[in-house]
């Protein structure tokens, strides 16, 4: 059963305000794909917080329409899964990690901060680390030094016990 012109309002609006907010839009083609590994998928992308759905182009094109994103609306036909997230590796992150797994999920294209970006830059994009990652990569080299020093005041404190033990 169709959408009535109340539903497609309604879906238009939604996916405008995740558009407002996001950095990054990536649009696969699930062709044949089951049903359990979808609801894999989507499992996924809620982990990552990404906005994950599928939808009818014609109305993904009006919610996109005077946006950074505008400029994918061209590759927006066939049957496509459209993944949008405020953080700019996320949305390409769950669908190429995903197609590695699932043939069926194909990669077309994607944007970014208004840029188009086809299916090579797209999974250059995702091997890129999150933002979390790179917090916890900085904190380690930031915690390295410190402990370092640490490590060589408690092998200081040690000899000095064990030179006062053999004197």
């Amino acid at each position: 059963m169709g959408l009535n012109l109340d539903d497609k309002k309604a879906v238009v609006a939604e996916v405008s305000a995740q558009v407002a907010e996001a950095q990054t839009m990536v649009v696969a083609e699930y062709r044949g794909i089951q049903v359990s590994d979808l609801t894999l998928l989507r499992k996924k992308a809620r982990e990552a917080s990404v906005y994950l759905r599928v939808l009818k182009n014609t109305l993904v094109r009006r919610a996109v329409a005077d946006t950074p994103f505008s400029a994918l609306a061209e590759q927006m036909t066939g049957p496509l899964i459209y993944s949008i997230s405020s953080d700019a590796v996320a949305a390409a992150k769950v669908l190429h990690d995903f197609a590695k797994t699932n043939d069926k999920i194909v990669l077309r294209a994607g944007c970014y901060a208004g840029r188009m970006l086809d299916k090579a830059e797209v999974q250059s994009l995702a091997s890129i680390p999150s933002r979390e990652e790179l917090l916890a990569r900085l904190l380690g080299v930031m915690q390295a030094p410190v402990s370092g020093f640490a490590g060589a005041l408690a092998a200081l404190a040690k000899k000095r016990e064990t030179e006062g033990a053999a004197a």
